[in-house]
């Protein structure tokens, strides 16, 4: 049974008769019968007493116009939904942790305000997790730090996070004079400031003797105000912190302080709605840009 099969049907016996359906159809009535025949075939049951011309649905004639209606109608309303340029339906989305409880509630407030017929599903991850959920067909897009993999996604630009290191309050300076701390405080493996942290004690020589894994910035930055190690993370995060004076902020140099986080969607699958997103995004960058040259 196909829905070609069920419009035929319906046309039937919405216009009394084979005649008068073929001519709607813009088919012979020959094929109007044989499609009719196939189709009492294919589910084993009689859809029509004929009498002469005159055909009268049978009781499983009855019960199968009602659900030719609505399948039909469901068809309808899905190519009408993949064919429309507005957001709508659901709209799956990733972020990374900080990205979501930093960045993220303004622009997705826009973005309710702009289209209220979207639904908006969030989940937050590592950049290695969203990525692999988008792949997967979980996810509709992603916001993920950089680097990504150019061959199966494409990206767009969302915010530039400047990261610093944190220590407790009174830390020694971190860095310099060759002084790196033991322990670190981090996601787990796949977080890319972790990478970034591990990176930067490499290039200096060592490695941390030890890492605690958490998966909150406010648990971590309640261990390092208790002194159990320091961790990396964007300096927007400290925005949420009440406990500020109680930690110790190390800047990085400038080529090793910024990372660019991007939305991302596989490739050759951009919908209306990660359109719409990566608009609102433009926008916002755009109107950020023009306030800091003022």
């Amino acid at each position: 049974m196909d829905l070609a099969d069920l419009r035929i049907f319906n046309t039937v016996v919405r216009a009394g008769g084979i005649t008068r359906a073929a001519e709607k159809l813009h088919r012979v009535q020959s094929n109007v019968t044989t499609r009719i025949h196939q189709l009492e075939q294919d589910l084993g049951v009689p859809l029509f007493i004929r009498e002469g011309k005159r055909l009268h649905l049978t009781p499983a004639g009855h019960l199968l116009i009602d659900y030719a209606d609505r399948l039909l109608a469901l068809a309808d309303d899905a190519r009408n939904a993949v064919q429309d340029p507005r957001p709508r339906g659901l709209f799956r989305l990733g972020a990374m942790e900080s990205t979501a409880a930093i960045r993220l509630p303004k622009p997705l407030a826009e973005f309710h305000r702009r289209y209220p017929e979207v639904m908006l599903q969030l989940r937050t991850g590592n950049p290695q997790q969203l990525a692999s959920a988008i792949l997967a067909g979980e996810l509709d897009a992603a916001l993920v730090a950089e680097p990504i993999a150019e061959g199966q996604f494409e990206k767009a630009p969302a915010f530039v996070e400047e990261l610093v290191i944190v220590g407790a309050a009174g830390h020694p300076p971190i860095g310099k004079g060759g002084f790196l701390p033991g322990a670190i405080i981090a996601f787990e493996h796949g977080c890319p400031y972790r990478k970034r942290l591990e990176g930067w004690y490499g290039a200096r020589g060592k490695m941390p003797e030890r890492t605690i894994e958490l998966n909150s910035y406010h648990s971590m930055l309640g261990c390092v105000v208790a002194r159990m190690g320091i961790a990396l993370l964007p300096k927007s995060v400290l925005t949420t912190f009440s406990a500020n004076t109680e930690i110790s902020v190390h800047k990085l140099t400038t080529k090793e302080n910024h990372v660019a986080t991007v939305l991302i969607w596989r490739k050759g699958a951009r919908s209306p709605k990660t359109e719409a997103l990566r608009q609102i995004l433009c926008e916002r960058s755009e109107n950020s840009s023009a306030k800091k040259k003022h």
